[in-house]
């Protein structure tokens, strides 16, 4: 006789799974874009990365990585490891424009929606971030 446990199903109520799909979901195009403008390298992108102190050199190197993490991020077998890689190309958004008073809002706004996103259709995941009640 088999004693093998078997998995629920899924452990993630199906209002989550969509919540959590959605929210996944709204990064995606501004990660893209963002790439994609790096890769095309208009005029104002080109002013940004030298308003920033950059060798617009760098910009088809970013938009690898951008596209690379996000590629990641899509994938649900690497998902985890796409938001943790973005959370740090996110984070030296953030600290480029802070350095330069520029608006790091949008970059920090993008950062909590990937990982809330992940957090509501990833079961694994809230079982090590669990919500603690008072």
């Amino acid at each position: 006789m088999d004693t093998t446990p078997v998995a629920p199903a899924s452990t993630t109520p199906t209002w989550m799974l969509w919540t959590g799909r959605v929210l996944s979901a709204l990064p995606i195009p501004l990660l893209v874009m963002s790439a994609v403008m790096k890769l095309t390298q208009p005029p104002e992108v080109l002013e940004g990365m030298q308003k920033f102190g950059f060798d617009s050199k760098l910009l088809l190197p970013l938009a690898i990585i951008e596209l690379g993490c996000t590629a990641l991020y899509l994938i649900p077998q690497t998902a985890v490891l796409g938001a943790v890689l973005l959370t740090g190309y996110l984070g030296g958004a953030i600290v480029t424009h802070l350095r330069t008073d520029g608006g790091y809002w949008p970059a920090l706004v993008m950062g909590v929606v990937l990982w809330l996103g992940l957090f509501f259709r990833d079961a694994r995941l809230r079982a090590l971030l669990p919500w603690r009640s008072l």
